[in-house]
């Protein structure tokens, strides 16, 4: 069956980087839509870019600081988040879908259990 599985979330500073790594089982990754989540505390669960045919999404509050990448032969997915601001503070949440049309929750149906990021002084 699907599975992912999240990790590389912490603490960072403002300003600081971390790299999200998403393992995916299951499922031949490079036919499947991938996308990053996020829900911060009170908050909806938003999208933060997805990865579908060749076209990469970005939410505008991420727009040149975040980086969506996967690697095939290692059935993985990748976050890299540069110059955190403390607004960033958020679950993460890994995604798939066969199709995944649109970047938002509900075009897509596998979620990895989340990982904690938070940016604090």
């Amino acid at each position: 069956q699907v599975q992912l599985v999240e990790s590389g979330g912490g603490l960072v500073q403002p300003g600081g980087s971390l790299r999200l790594s998403c393992a995916a089982s299951g499922f031949t990754l490079d036919r499947y839509a991938i996308g990053w989540f996020r829900q911060a505390p009170g908050k909806e669960r938003e999208a933060v870019s997805c990865s579908s045919n060749g076209m990469t999404y970005y939410a505008d509050s991420v727009k040149g600081r975040f980086t969506i990448s996967r690697d095939n032969a290692k059935s993985t997915v990748y976050l890299q988040m540069n110059s955190l601001k403390p607004e960033d503070t958020a679950v993460y949440y890994c995604a798939t879908d066969k199709f995944g049309l649109r970047c938002r929750n509900e075009f897509y149906d596998y979620w990895g259990q989340g990982t904690q990021v938070t940016v604090s002084s």
